[in-house]
């Protein structure tokens, strides 16, 4: 008889937390002892996870910008991730331990397809160039999905992504195996949901995660009580959190983690194994998992679709503010494009700068040089042409970068997660008002003036002048 299967997924992910002038992160005191928010969350959580082994028994996705800040500032729990993807027992590469992520953590669901392209192209490429294969799987931001953004990773031949219990068109659906999703032109995506209770009780039960061996008799195996599937698929559990969850979020419990995917010699049998995600999807063809539909525009973690991230989402105590901004972003990245297309248009053929800007992503990580990539693109243009299709690729990289959901999430946009994106608007702004002589960010300003800080009454243009006055550089 096949047993049943317990996986654990680690979603490990910090935005961009570098002032986009200076490259430097600002001191946090709220994360003191530690100079920053990233630094401390390394020393609870990345590098106690990765020193005891646990991603080696887990699946997990190390969203880039995370990966870029660990790979410079700790490298050997950067390794640490990296080396975990396949351990010596994985002989299927397609079967590795780690998904991939959408670069920028933006809502996929809320972006233009271009821009949808763009953030699962650089997040795949990321991927590949940090673990040395391409992903077979990727975790949407938020796990927010819509068909459209389905067919694109299908298109980029993503195998599978993991959502929410609550984002299957059918309420009554069993998680405990995973499901094909058909996406017309004889695309499909194997999709796995994972187990509302046990994540919900993982995350939010501080008391159900200090025994491991508890939880898993009184938690995990009841979720087993059944038979296995009538094809004779054994009954699979998914349990998906934050990986920050394990020592940052709750202290300790990456012991909790440990203890839990590989307990060691001593630990009676459990009546289950542990398994991951690229276990249980590997080579596998879609068509072998029975079907399944969606429900568009959901995510994990907004019960009212994707409203946290757009407007006034009932869970928010104030979320006015929200639409006004992304409107003001909207308009911006619109007009940034228009005139980077029309800039880019004197030295290249139409559409060339967009396919370019999704190969950019080398230049970011590092593998080919401004100057390389540049000439590799126009081989026969004078040095000030290439100069100035780098500088309309910053821009497009900074204006992607502003869609990054940390901006929205919270109640107040005084927040610093807030603060950062308007920089990252500045910066973009700024870059193509340098290159074109036009005047985006007083326009930008002017969009900001709409919103308002729920806690301190100001408005967004204030906002945006506190952001730049922290990071030294003068409203233009």
């Amino acid at each position: 008889m096949t047993r049943p299967k317990l996986a654990v997924h680690g979603h490990f992910y910090q935005p961009e937390r570098r002032d986009p002038f200076s490259g430097q992160i600002a001191p946090q005191p709220a994360a003191a002892p530690y100079h920053d928010w990233d630094a401390r969350i390394d020393a609870e959580c990345y590098k106690p996870n990765a020193e005891r082994g646990n991603l080696r028994h887990i699946s997990y996705d190390l969203g880039p910008t995370l990966a870029s800040w660990l790979k410079t500032n700790d490298p050997s729990t950067h390794q640490g991730f990296v080396d975990s993807d396949l351990p010596e027992e994985i002989v299927d590469r397609d079967c590795g331990n780690a998904m991939a992520q959408a670069y920028h953590h933006a809502i996929l669901p809320l972006a233009s397809l271009a821009d949808r392209r763009t953030e699962i192209r650089w997040g795949l490429r990321d991927f590949d160039l940090r673990f040395g294969r391409r992903p077979t799987g990727i975790w949407l931001p938020e796990t927010a999905v819509d068909l459209s953004t389905l067919r694109i990773l299908a298109e980029e031949k993503v195998r599978y992504t993991i959502l929410a219990p609550w984002q299957a068109a059918d309420s009554r659906l069993d998680t405990g195996r995973p499901y094909r999703v058909e996406l017309g032109g004889r695309r499909s995506i194997v999709v796995v949901f994972y187990d509302a209770a046990l994540s919900a009780a993982a995350s939010f039960e501080p008391d159900a995660t200090v025994n491991a061996d508890a939880f898993a008799r009184d938690r995990i195996l009841p979720r087993f009580a059944g038979p296995a599937f009538p094809d004779g698929t054994p009954v699979m559990a998914l349990i998906a959190t934050d990986g920050e969850l394990y020592g940052h979020h709750q202290k300790f419990r990456d012991l909790f983690l440990a203890r839990l995917v590989n307990p060691g010699p001593g630990v009676p049998d459990r009546g289950f194994d542990v398994t991951t995600v690229g276990q249980v999807v590997g080579s596998t063809p879609a068509s072998a998992f029975p079907p399944t539909q969606i429900v568009e525009r959901t995510s994990w973690s907004c019960h009212h679709g994707v409203l946290r991230w757009t407007g006034e989402c009932p869970d928010a105590s104030d979320g006015r503010w929200k639409a006004p901004l992304r409107a003001a972003f909207d308009r911006l990245a619109s007009a940034i494009d228009v005139i980077a297309g029309g800039l880019a248009g004197k030295f290249m053929e139409p559409g060339a700068l967009w396919r370019a800007r999704d190969e950019y992503v080398d230049v970011i990580f590092g593998t080919e040089t401004p100057d390389g990539f540049a000439r590799r693109w126009l081989p026969l243009a004078t040095p000030e042409r290439r100069e100035a299709f780098l500088v309309l690729l910053e821009a497009e990289r900074w204006r992607l970068a502003m869609f990054a959901s940390d901006g929205w999430f919270w109640g107040d946009p005084i927040r610093p997660e807030t603060k950062q994106v308007m920089l990252c608007a500045a910066k973009a702004a700024r870059l193509i008002d340098d290159a074109a002589g036009t005047d985006l960010e007083s326009r930008l300003v002017g969009d900001l003036s709409l919103l308002s800080s729920p806690s301190r009454r100001i408005d967004g243009s204030a906002i945006y002048r506190e952001a730049l006055a922290d990071a030294g550089q003068p409203l233009g």
